[in-house]
């Protein structure tokens, strides 16, 4: 006959340190109570899978010379998430000489240049993507532009109202008597710049980034050339006052102002209009009298801003002035044209623009 073995004093420590508790066959419940108490408690019953880390497909980029097509270099390891203007700044770290705002890439060598804000994997069609480069020339900002610009018609149209001695006759520039309306003219002409260049600091916001400087160039040769030669007849001293006098001059003041002032608030609602993913928000009239222009014109900036010119014309009665507001006129319709396009297309609800810059005609 076998004897119970029992069990000694150290087993049932070694029992309790595992977590096991002494089966008792008297008590099926218990038992049952018990076993699943240890079953809850163990834990995983196998070993978790050593996670693996998963692999990043990384794109190269082929960068072509788009008018030979020889190979510039290849920028490696980009990963999906690269927007080409990382490409770019990649890209200039190969070829220090040509920086991000100076490089133009295109999909085609004839193309549309592409923008910064697209996405690598948007281009991909395989692990390697060509492009082809092209120098865009030494860049300026655009706030460098219209800095640029308009502070020359400022200073240089303030330094023919001194009368300096070696632009006029030295005899006539002497004289002290002007007509009241060179000193409006004078007034005006400070107020118009003084408001674009406020305007650009702290209102306007550039989507562009940056422009060639030969277009900056361009725009300082006609904003102060044509500077010059308004200021030179308007402040000359032989200067004949408007035909009609005072009243002429009093009202197209007038309205020089009135625009002046609409074309400011047109320019803030412009700055903050809304966007929201792919759609496009057109600002609508509000309570300001100034904005309701929005309601008949795509563009009322430019609407504002050729009566002002038109305005200055009639106040000073001058051929330059004339001139420059004419040519204003076809730049801007040639614009307010472009932009009127893009609206249609970009925004929801706007049936109810019914024309581009002048109400009814254009």
């Amino acid at each position: 006959m076998y004897r119970r073995h029992k069990p000694s004093a150290i087993e049932k420590r070694n029992f309790a340190a595992h977590g096991v508790g002494l089966s008792l066959p008297q008590n099926d419940t218990r038992s049952f109570y018990s076993l699943s108490q240890l079953v809850l408690s163990a834990g995983h019953l196998r070993q978790p899978p050593v996670l693996r880390h998963s692999k990043i497909t990384y794109f190269e980029v082929e960068i072509l010379d788009a008018q030979s097509k020889k190979q510039i270099c290849i920028v490696d390891k980009v990963p999906p998430s690269s927007t080409l203007l990382d490409v770019k700044h990649k890209f200039h770290k190969t070829c220090p000489q040509w920086y991000p705002s100076r490089v133009g890439l295109q999909l085609e060598r004839n193309g549309p240049y592409l923008k910064d804000s697209v996405s690598i994997q948007s281009l991909a069609v395989s692990s390697i993507i060509t492009l082809y480069f092209t120098d865009l020339g030494q860049q300026v900002s655009w706030t460098t532009v219209f800095l640029t610009e308009y502070t020359g018609p400022l200073l240089i149209y303030l330094l023919f109202y001194i009368r300096l001695a070696s632009i006029y006759n030295e005899q006539e520039s002497t004289k002290n008597f002007r007509h009241p309306v060179v000193h409006l003219a004078c007034f005006c002409h400070c107020i118009h710049y003084i408001r674009i260049l406020l305007e650009t600091l702290f209102v306007h916001k550039f989507s562009g980034g940056h422009t060639p400087l030969k277009n900056m160039i361009k725009g300082c040769a006609f904003y102060w050339g044509f500077t010059s030669w308004i200021a030179y007849y308007i402040n000359h001293p032989r200067y004949t006052p408007p035909t009609y006098g005072n009243r002429q001059v009093m009202l197209a003041a007038l309205a020089f102002l009135i625009c002046e002032a609409g074309n400011h608030f047109i320019n803030v609602a412009l700055a903050h209009q809304n966007h929201s993913g792919n759609k496009y928000y057109f600002p609508s009239p509000t309570y300001n009298p100034f904005t309701w222009l929005f309601a008949l014109v795509s563009c009322p900036n430019y609407t504002y801003e050729i009566g002002s010119w038109i305005s200055f014309t009639v106040m000073t009665q001058t051929l330059p002035v004339g001139v420059f507001a004419f040519l204003m006129v076809i730049q801007m319709s040639l614009w307010a044209q472009k932009k009127h396009k893009m609206y249609l297309k970009k925004c929801n609800t706007y049936t109810y623009r019914k024309a581009a810059m002048i109400p009814f005609i254009l």
